[in-house]
C-alpha cells in the first residue's frame, strides 16, 4: 500500500493553550484509522490542519511525499472533507447541493450529471434528488454531505464528528455508508469520533488522543489486549473498582469471591483510555 498521508510534529497553540501538542502519524491507501478522544482533546484543530482550513504553529504534512504548505492546490484534489455540522444550502435541492460542488470543484460539465447521479444512488437518495434539503431528515443530511465530498473522486476523506447529535438508528445506517464508501471505493478515511462503539466497530486502527496528544495507537482490538478481556466491575458505595482478566473463567472465579454488587463484561476502548488518562472518554 501507498502512503497517502504524512504528519511529522504537528502542533497548533491558541495565545498561551496549545490545542495539538507534536502529533505524529501516516495513513496508506485505503486504510480505514480512527481519532479517539474526549471533546476538546485536538481531534477536530488536528482535521483542520490536515485540510488547510488552519496554519500549523508547528509540524508538517505531506500528501503523497509532497509538503502540503506548497503544493496545498494538489494536495486538496486528493481531499474529501466532511465537516462536523451540514453546510448545505437548505433552499436548494439535494440535486444542486452537488452540481454547485461539482461547479466549484471544476468537474467537467459533461461528467457532472453522471457523477450526481451515481453519488445519489450510491446514498440511497435518488428519489429525493428534487426535494429542498431544508425537507431533510438529520441523517439524509449527513449521508448527502458525504457523497458530495466524494464527487471529485479523493483519495483521503476527513470525516469529523459525522454522527454527532444522531439518534443510534440514524447513526448505524451512517455506518454503513461509511464501510461502503471505504469497501467499494478503496478510500482511506481519517474518522474524528467521542463514540468508542463507533470507533471499535468501523475502524482498522486506532489513534487515542488526550490533551493534544496522541497516547497510544493500534488495531481496537491490539489496545483491548494489553488489558485482558473481560473486566470484573465491583461496585463500592463511592466508586467502580475495575479488575481485569484474560478469561471469562478467571474473572467468574473472583465474582464468587465479591461481597458486594459486581458484574463482568468484555473490556472496550474506553477501559483502555480510562487505563491511560485517568478519566472516561465521553467528558
Amino acid at each position: 500500500m501507498k502512503e497517502i498521508l504524512k504528519v511529522k510534529g504537528l502542533v497548533r497553540k491558541f495565545g498561551d493553550k496549545t490545542a495539538v501538542a507534536g502529533v505524529d502519524f501516516s495513513i496508506q491507501e485505503g486504510e480505514f484509522v480512527g481519532l479517539l478522544g474526549p471533546n476538546g482533546a485536538g481531534k477536530t484543530t488536528t482535521i483542520r490542519m490536515l485540510t488547510g482550513l488552519l496554519k500549523p504553529t508547528e509540524g508538517e504534512v505531506f500528501y503523497y511525499g509532497k509538503d502540503f504548505s506548497r503544493h496545498a492546490k494538489e494536495a486538496k484534489g486528493f481531499i474529501g472533507v466532511v465537516h462536523q455540522y451540514s453546510n448545505l444550502d437548505r433552499d436548494l435541492t439535494a440535486y444542486e447541493n452537488l452540481y454547485l460542488h461539482c461547479i466549484l470543484h471544476g468537474i467537467p460539465k459533461e461528467e457532472r450529471n453522471s457523477r450526481i447521479e451515481e453519488s445519489l444512488e450510491f446514498a440511497g437518495l435518488a428519489e429525493h434528488r428534487d426535494r429542498q434539503v431544508k425537507t431533510f431528515s438529520g441523517g439524509m443530511k449527513r449521508r448527502l454531505v458525504i457523497v458530495r465530498a466524494l464527487l471529485h473522486e479523493p483519495k483521503i476523506l476527513f470525516l469529523d464528528e459525522p454522527t454527532v447529535g444522531l439518534d443510534p438508528q440514524i447513526r448505524r445506517s451512517l455506518w454503513d455508508l461509511i464501510v461502503k464508501v471505504n469497501q467499494l471505493k478503496s478510500m482511506a478515511i481519517l474518522l474524528t469520533t467521542h463514540y468508542i462503539e463507533e470507533a471499535e466497530r468501523l475502524c482498522q486502527r486506532v489513534m487515542i488522543i488526550n490533551r493534544g496528544k496522541i497516547i497510544s495507537s493500534g488495531s481496537p482490538e491490539e489496545l483491548k489486549k494489553d488489558l485482558g478481556r473481560y473486566v470484573l466491575e465491583v461496585f463500592h458505595e463511592d466508586h467502580i473498582e475495575e479488575r481485569f482478566y484474560n478469561t471469562r473463567e478467571e474473572a467468574l472465579e473472583e465474582l464468587k469471591k465479591c461481597t458486594l454488587s459486581s458484574r463482568i463484561r468484555e473490556v472496550t476502548l474506553e477501559d483502555v483510555f480510562l487505563k491511560l488518562t485517568g478519566r472516561r472518554i465521553n467528558v
